[in-house]
């Protein structure tokens, strides 16, 4: 047995959700070994990563001058290559357990309107952080799959994945995107959006972590059946001084109005241009929602009520992408199929 046997005995493929909110990592044979956001936390005076994931959440908006928490990836692309790799690093390192003897293949699934620049980065990033190959599918087609939609059949799937900086949504058939669309506006947007409105209502900054709980605790997309209210802390802008505020679902849901319409018509413009032998599955079969920004409240009901279509959520719908992702690995003709340049 040559040294590329034994090398090939360590080599455990990887799969890779590269997401602008969170990265995940699958191991073939192992499931989801990573889960942290994807930001990394470096010292600027030495250039050193001093925290990647977690930790380095934990400190957005608390880090002295010497310490920027970065997130590296913007609307699901790359905005800092080195800081990517970097992260990438670590994370492959840490699902590995840090045996640097691994080179493993990797699938990496990225937004279906993603350039060829950006296509070409993401490779490079990952054979950089160690890939020996490397292979790119479409969010939209992960989530399906990861989903446990029958995309080799010929008939029409509706999947839409809301991530943390993209909302893709694709209309798939015989292992194939029939349409595919991607719209810059998802988490992240959301949590901008909050952040926007409370400062121009109240005169109160509230930083992105805050945002986000908010979100996740009073956002909704369609009124509730039963009011919800959050306290929320911030600075005063006018008086510069930290101050509490209790928020209503209903005022977030005004705030929301704007990211959720956008994503509201991206799922609109995908049925208007769906073909018709595949409307008629998609009639029977409805809508099938993904990612972590599809969690937001009554978000299925609102599409409901705007196309008349059943909407369904994907299992764990936050990582149905790297599950779907992770399923090529074992399925590699279907990976040869759907992978693209």
């Amino acid at each position: 047995m040559g040294l590329a046997g034994l090398l090939s005995i360590f080599s455990s493929d990887l799969a890779i959700d590269l997401g602008t909110a969170t990265t995940l990592v699958y191991i073939r044979g192992r499931g989801i070994v990573v889960m942290e956001p994807s930001i990394v936390a470096v010292n600027t005076v030495t250039n050193r990563v001093e925290a990647v994931g977690q930790k380095a959440k934990e400190m957005l908006g608390k880090t002295p001058s010497n310490i920027r928490a970065i997130r590296p990836m913007k609307d699901g692309v790359i905005a800092d290559f080195e800081v990517t790799e970097r992260m990438l690093d670590y994370f492959i390192k840490k699902a590995h357990g840090r045996s640097f003897l691994v080179r493993p293949r990797i699938v990496i699934s990225v937004p279906s309107e993603i350039t060829q620049v950006e296509k070409r980065a993401v490779k490079d990033t990952a054979l950089k952080a160690g890939a020996s190959e490397v292979y790119l599918i479409e969010q939209a087609m992960a989530a399906a799959i990861g989903a446990g939609l029958p995309i080799t059949e010929p008939s029409g799937n509706l999947i839409v994945d809301i991530g943390g900086g993209t909302t893709d949504v694709a209309v798939i058939s015989l292992a194939g995107v029939v349409y595919s669309r991607s719209v810059r506006v998802a988490g992240n947007e959301m949590d901008e959006a909050i952040i926007q409105y409370i400062k121009k209502k109240y005169n109160l900054l509230v930083g992105e972590r805050t945002a986000e709980t908010i979100k996740m605790e009073v956002g909704s997309a369609y009124p509730l059946d039963e009011p919800l209210s959050i306290d929320i802390k911030g600075r005063d802008l006018v008086e510069g001084i930290p101050k509490n505020l209790t928020i209503t679902d209903e005022e977030i849901r005004e705030a929301l109005a704007e990211p959720v319409a956008t994503i509201v018509d991206a799922v609109r413009g995908a049925l208007e241009k769906t073909p018709p032998e595949l409307s008629a599955d998609i009639i029977d079969k409805g809508i099938i929602l993904a990612g972590g920004g599809s969690q937001l409240k009554n978000l299925d009901k609102r599409l409901r009520e705007e196309t008349g279509l059943p909407v369904a959520h994907a299992e764990e719908p936050g990582s149905a992408v790297v599950r779907g992702t992770g399923m090529m690995l074992t399925n590699i003709d279907l990976l040869r199929k759907i992978a693209i340049d």
